[in-house]
């Protein structure tokens, strides 16, 4: 990541400035979308957005329970 990522917080963070809450980046070509918890900003997880848009599929549906 030799960008500067432009990090947003999740709608279902508790709202405030604490650090219980997820966070997304985009990154451009290839498109790559970065996960990270903000009580650990230098970890994140790299994923493609079809991988991410199943991984949510998946949870909506219920699977894995």
């Amino acid at each position: 990541m030799d960008h500067k990522l432009r990090w947003q917080k999740s709608t279902f963070s508790d709202g405030g400035e604490g650090d219980t809450c997820v966070e997304l980046a985009a990154s451009p070509a290839p498109a790559a979308l970065h996960l990270r918890e903000s009580e650990e900003p230098g970890t994140a997880l790299t994923t493609t957005p079809a991988a991410l848009a199943h991984l949510l599929a998946g949870i909506r549906a219920g699977l894995g329970r």
